[in-house]
Protein backbone atom coordinates (compact mmCIF):
# COMPACT_ATOMS: atom_id res chain seq x y z
CA UNK A 1 0.00 0.00 0.00
CA UNK A 2 1.28 3.70 -0.98
CA UNK A 3 1.47 5.94 2.16
CA UNK A 4 1.03 10.11 2.24
CA UNK A 5 1.56 11.89 5.33
CA UNK A 6 0.65 15.22 4.89
CA UNK A 7 2.78 18.05 5.65
CA UNK A 8 2.00 21.54 7.43
CA UNK A 9 5.31 23.20 6.78
CA UNK A 10 6.43 25.70 9.81
CA UNK A 11 5.95 29.72 9.11
CA UNK A 12 7.63 30.14 12.39
CA UNK A 13 10.93 30.66 11.05
CA UNK A 14 10.43 33.50 8.42
CA UNK A 15 11.06 37.09 9.29
CA UNK A 16 8.00 38.96 10.46
CA UNK A 17 7.42 40.80 7.30
CA UNK A 18 7.61 38.19 5.23
CA UNK A 19 4.10 36.61 3.72
CA UNK A 20 4.78 33.16 2.79
CA UNK A 21 1.78 31.84 -0.11
CA UNK A 22 0.26 29.12 0.07
CA UNK A 23 1.92 27.23 -2.40
CA UNK A 24 2.44 24.63 0.20
CA UNK A 25 -1.12 23.78 0.62
CA UNK A 26 -1.64 19.90 0.10
CA UNK A 27 1.91 19.09 0.26
CA UNK A 28 2.94 16.18 1.46
CA UNK A 29 5.72 12.77 2.05
CA UNK A 30 5.02 9.30 -0.14
CA UNK A 31 6.60 5.98 0.07
CA UNK A 32 6.42 3.78 -2.61
CA UNK A 33 4.92 0.35 -0.37
CA UNK A 34 4.11 -0.41 2.97
CA UNK A 35 3.21 -3.92 3.81
CA UNK A 36 3.89 -5.02 7.86
CA UNK A 37 5.40 -2.15 8.94
CA UNK A 38 8.47 -2.12 6.30
CA UNK A 39 8.63 0.63 3.45
CA UNK A 40 9.95 0.11 0.42
CA UNK A 41 11.12 2.78 -2.01
CA UNK A 42 12.32 1.73 -5.94
CA UNK A 43 14.76 4.57 -7.09
CA UNK A 44 16.50 4.65 -10.48
CA UNK A 45 17.10 8.42 -10.66
CA UNK A 46 19.40 10.83 -9.07
CA UNK A 47 22.03 10.41 -6.23
CA UNK A 48 20.29 12.77 -4.08
CA UNK A 49 16.95 10.79 -4.36
CA UNK A 50 18.54 8.00 -2.86
CA UNK A 51 20.12 9.63 0.33
CA UNK A 52 16.69 11.37 1.04
CA UNK A 53 14.66 8.44 1.00
CA UNK A 54 17.04 6.68 3.36
CA UNK A 55 18.16 9.43 5.52
CA UNK A 56 15.52 11.31 6.24
CA UNK A 57 12.12 9.79 4.31
CA UNK A 58 12.71 6.44 5.91
CA UNK A 59 12.98 8.30 9.29
CA UNK A 60 10.29 10.59 8.68
CA UNK A 61 7.59 7.41 8.27
CA UNK A 62 9.20 5.55 11.41
CA UNK A 63 8.28 8.95 13.45
CA UNK A 64 4.65 8.65 12.11
CA UNK A 65 4.85 5.37 13.28
CA UNK A 66 4.13 3.70 10.07
CA UNK A 67 7.12 1.97 9.45
CA UNK A 68 10.01 0.21 11.30
CA UNK A 69 12.42 -0.72 8.63
CA UNK A 70 13.08 0.33 5.42
CA UNK A 71 13.78 -1.49 1.83
CA UNK A 72 15.81 0.94 -1.04
CA UNK A 73 15.98 -0.80 -4.04
CA UNK A 74 18.34 0.52 -6.72
CA UNK A 75 20.16 -0.20 -9.61
CA UNK A 76 23.60 -2.24 -9.49
CA UNK A 77 26.52 -0.16 -11.83
CA UNK A 78 25.74 -2.92 -14.45
CA UNK A 79 22.15 -1.88 -14.85
CA UNK A 80 22.81 1.97 -14.39
CA UNK A 81 25.26 1.91 -16.74
CA UNK A 82 22.39 0.97 -19.47
CA UNK A 83 20.41 4.11 -18.20
CA UNK A 84 20.34 7.81 -18.94
CA UNK A 85 23.15 9.61 -17.73
CA UNK A 86 23.70 10.60 -13.73
CA UNK A 87 21.78 8.00 -12.63
CA UNK A 88 23.78 6.55 -9.24
CA UNK A 89 24.15 2.89 -8.14
CA UNK A 90 24.14 0.64 -5.59
CA UNK A 91 27.99 0.27 -5.17
CA UNK A 92 28.37 3.71 -4.62
CA UNK A 93 25.29 4.31 -2.52
CA UNK A 94 26.30 1.65 -0.20
CA UNK A 95 30.22 2.91 -0.02
CA UNK A 96 29.01 6.36 0.93
CA UNK A 97 26.72 5.26 3.48
CA UNK A 98 29.44 2.80 5.26
CA UNK A 99 32.10 5.92 5.00
CA UNK A 100 28.95 8.18 6.64
CA UNK A 101 28.65 6.29 9.81
CA UNK A 102 25.48 5.37 11.77
CA UNK A 103 23.82 7.81 13.90
CA UNK A 104 21.16 7.54 16.12
CA UNK A 105 18.24 8.84 14.16
CA UNK A 106 18.80 5.63 11.53
CA UNK A 107 16.72 2.65 10.82
CA UNK A 108 17.63 -0.42 9.46
CA UNK A 109 17.35 -0.14 5.77
CA UNK A 110 18.40 -2.90 3.44
CA UNK A 111 19.77 -1.61 0.26
CA UNK A 112 18.94 -4.03 -2.34
CA UNK A 113 21.29 -3.51 -5.50
CA UNK A 114 19.64 -5.16 -8.77
CA UNK A 115 20.64 -5.30 -12.64
CA UNK A 116 19.05 -7.17 -15.90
Amino acid sequence: KNYKVPCKYPTKFYTSDYEAPDAARGAFREIDFVKHRVGVEVQFGKYAFMVYNVCAKMTIFHNQDIIDVGIEIVPLKELANEMSTGVSYFEQFVWDLEHRGVADIDIPVLILGITI
